[in-house]
């Protein structure tokens, strides 16, 4: 397994341990991990800390330059928030954990020229069924439904 995709499922189990949604994430720039984050949504009483979005927080400003020399990993398909995070920014690619248990804007990611990498992660893929199973209220509010 990837050392950085490694990371952003470290960052997931942080994130469930603490009562959250097991969703992680980390910015990566030339090999080096600029940000890393998992979704604190539960935790911080936050509408948008998604991991993706809590990585980048991590990551700080930047040039935009350094946006559009990196790669995001993230152990779930990303929502339309983050989607948009990513092409604001011009992030070229992303690699994602999982889409089976929920699959984001991909189509939008690949339409705006992204690389788009999905491993299809078994353990990814446990994590967020055993997560849904158990907390759908939570899960549904996280994905703006009304479960």
């Amino acid at each position: 397994m990837d050392n950085f995709f490694q990371e952003a499922v470290n960052q997931a189990r942080i994130g469930l341990a603490e009562g959250g949604i097991p969703i992680g994430s980390v910015i990566v720039h030339h090999g080096k991990i600029l940000g890393r984050g998992y979704n604190k949504r539960a935790q911080q009483g936050s509408v948008i800390r998604h991991g993706e979005m809590d990585a980048l927080e991590n990551a700080g400003r930047q040039p935009a330059r350094v946006y559009q020399e990196s790669t995001l990993y993230t152990t779930l398909s990303p929502c339309p928030m983050c989607t948009g995070t990513i092409l604001l920014y011009g992030i070229p690619k992303v690699v994602i954990g999982e889409n089976r248990t929920f699959k984001g804007s991909e189509d939008l990611l690949k339409s705006q020229g992204v690389e788009v990498v999905v491993l299809n992660d078994p353990k990814c893929v446990h994590l967020m069924e055993e997560f849904i199973r158990s907390n759908p209220e939570l899960w549904n509010e996280d994905i703006g439904e009304d479960g």
